[in-house]
């Protein structure tokens, strides 16, 4: 009953910038948190990889590949994460998914996966 919707995608050239978005909701409409979160990537002809994950005490991880450059966090209400992208590169362009661990008032947590959204880097 719980849903990851991302937004935030598109296309941007070198250099730039971007903030995804992933916003939990439940059909039920009960109260709910996210307990840690995680964004991962996939491009064209390679498999799935991590780039960033976040817990509730805000404790942080990331990919070689992306430190310093981008920052993962969870707002007040622990129903949406970011991912912060500065700094991007050709090489990240990528279908980027957000998984959660979601925890509702009447369930224990069950872990979710959003749609994907498309980063395309030019240079």
């Amino acid at each position: 009953q719980v849903q990851l919707v991302e937004s935030g995608g598109g296309a941007v050239q070198a250099g730039g910038s971007l903030r995804l978005s992933c916003a939990a909701s439940v059909t039920s409409g009960s109260i709910f948190r996210i307990n840690r979160a995680s964004w991962y990537r996939q491009a064209p002809g390679k498999q799935r990889e991590l780039v960033a994950s976040i817990i509730s005490n805000a404790d942080t991880n990331y990919a070689d590949f992306v430190k310093g450059r981008f920052t993962i966090s969870i707002n007040n209400f622990r129903d949406t994460v970011y991912l912060q992208m500065n700094g991007l590169k050709s090489e990240d362009t990528a279908i980027y998914y957000c998984n959660a661990d979601v925890q509702t008032a009447i369930t224990v947590p069950n872990n979710y996966w959003g749609q994907g959204t498309q980063v395309i880097v030019s240079s």
